[in-house]
């Protein structure tokens, strides 16, 4: 259904009954909703599910966004929409999948009062994702997302669903093409993804911008550690996450430092001014500053254990709502 909240027309997908047990599902960039589908089936059909296309993914509006709020427009819009869709006072499980980790933690920051508990899936690092901003991220990956490309050759978005979501490509099953079109809905542009992309003079020769997702992500605008660890409120907090990930890792494939480290990407100054980003090692900080919190790991899963584990996680998602 589409609903009108926080100046947008938000595209949301809505089960079960209005009094049921909250539930609010937030994707990660290129996706949407639809990448819960997966995990959907095997959730019980009395919860109140709510799964929206967060804006410039799905058929949401394409709105900019403003990257110098970092992921703050996005929880905004979340909580704009928390009064169409539940019955009021609701306070829902929030899951964050990847960058909807952070959205889901900045809607905690912004209202901590409406958040009944945290599930943060693979979520980018509190202090931010990758440097460089825009101008990092692959322009062929962009262009062929912009083309909607379905081939399957080594940049394509297909390749990189199976390579970098999931750590075993058969996991998609017969899902994969559902779950490409979920990728292929991202919206390209300067306001959208990646964003706007800036020069500089340190290496790797870019920086943040001031619009668009890859830039709202960066270090340089998204740097929520302090201000979530040091929340009055605090929901629960379940964090659940793959040993095979290779986007948010301790050792990212999409960490420009650390392929400068392998001597993929030339001229990394080295590690003294450069270092490559700890992400796992940086939530586990914030979390251990947060206060009490349950870590989850599924050996030889990748970024996306909804997808790759679905029952285990239904299952664990269950003892979160129940609890």
């Amino acid at each position: 259904m589409k609903i009108r909240a926080g100046g947008i027309e938000q595209n949301v997908l809505v089960r079960g009954p209005l009094d049921g047990p909250p539930v609010l599902l937030v994707h990660g960039n290129c996706s949407s909703a639809d990448f819960w589908l997966p995990l959907l089936r095997h959730l019980p059909e009395h919860w109140r599910i709510v799964a929206p296309d967060l804006r410039g993914y799905g058929t949401t509006d394409a709105a900019p966004v403003d990257a110098t709020c970092g992921l703050g427009e996005f929880g905004a819009d979340l909580l704009a929409l928390l009064p169409h869709v539940y019955a009021q006072p609701a306070r829902p499980v929030v899951v964050g999948h990847s960058m909807g980790g952070g959205v889901a933690m900045d809607l905690a920051i912004a209202a901590p009062d409406r958040v009944a508990a945290l599930v943060l899936e693979s979520p980018l690092s509190p202090r931010g994702f990758g440097i460089g901003g825009a101008g990092s991220v692959n322009a062929d990956f962009v262009a062929r997302l912009a083309a909607g490309d379905r081939g399957e050759d080594a940049a394509s978005p297909r390749t990189v669903l199976r390579t970098c979501y999931v750590a075993d490509p058969a996991s998609l099953g017969d899902d994969e093409e559902l779950l490409l079109d979920t990728v292929l809905s991202t919206v390209v542009g300067d306001g959208n993804y990646p964003g706007d992309s800036v020069a500089s003079g340190d290496w790797p020769g870019v920086a943040a911008g001031t619009r668009g997702v890859a830039n709202a992500m960066d270090p340089a605008n998204h740097d929520i550690a302090d201000a979530f660890a040091a929340l009055p409120v605090k929901p629960p907090v379940t964090w659940v996450r793959g040993d095979k990930d290779v986007i948010v890792s301790d050792t990212s494939l999409f960490d420009l430092a650390y392929l400068g480290q392998l001597g993929v990407v030339p001229g990394w100054p080295g590690a003294a001014s450069r270092p490559p980003q700890p992400m796992v090692t940086e939530t586990r900080e914030v979390l251990d500053r947060y206060g009490p919190y349950e870590e989850v790991v599924y050996a030889n899963v990748g970024h996306s254990p909804h997808i790759e584990r679905p029952l285990e996680f239904a299952d664990l998602l269950r003892q979160v709502v129940g609890a």
